[in-house]
């Protein structure tokens, strides 16, 4: 276990964009990548048009799912972190702030000035807090290779 965990952090750390899948309010499912950071307790953050499919989504309903993954991985290896979280648009000015700031941080160059995502600026940041975790787990049912998941836990 110790050792999924540990691939789990390492590609959460690699891994710079990851997919918010949310809900509408007439259970229309969609499905979207976020450049996103995280923080110490594996929080994620990202920011978007506040009148995206996926803002509209999580202001209706804040069951979110996250996948992060290596997408040039080479057929039969990939490995991929697996999140049911809770998502909410952040109101609180120090939470933008330290969203903001962890998103910075993360990218080499900032494409938000700090104006963009406060009051009635067009950006808003997001948080993703999740409630369960997975990696996948390949296994063999009769000879044959199948992707299951394991649930971790990341903290």
């Amino acid at each position: 276990m110790d050792e999924l965990v540990s691939r789990a952090k390492e590609i959460i750390s690699k891994i710079l964009y990851i997919t918010v899948a949310t809900v509408s309010d007439r259970d229309e499912p969609w499905n979207a990548p976020v450049f996103a950071a995280y923080d110490r307790d594996y929080n994620f953050y990202w920011g978007t048009y506040r009148n995206s499919q996926k803002s509209k989504n999580i202001r209706a309903n804040p069951t979110a799912f996250l996948v992060i993954y290596d997408s040039t991985a080479p057929a039969g290896t990939g490995e991929g972190v697996y999140i049911k979280a809770t998502a909410l648009e952040l109101e609180d000015l120090k939470e933008i702030k330290l969203a903001y700031d962890l998103l910075c941080v993360r990218h080499t160059a900032p494409f938000w000035k700090w104006e963009a995502v406060q009051s009635n600026a067009p950006i808003r940041l997001y948080k993703a807090v999740p409630e369960k975790v997975w990696m996948n787990s390949g296994e063999k049912k009769d000879g044959h290779y199948v992707d299951t998941r394991v649930e971790i836990k990341l903290i």
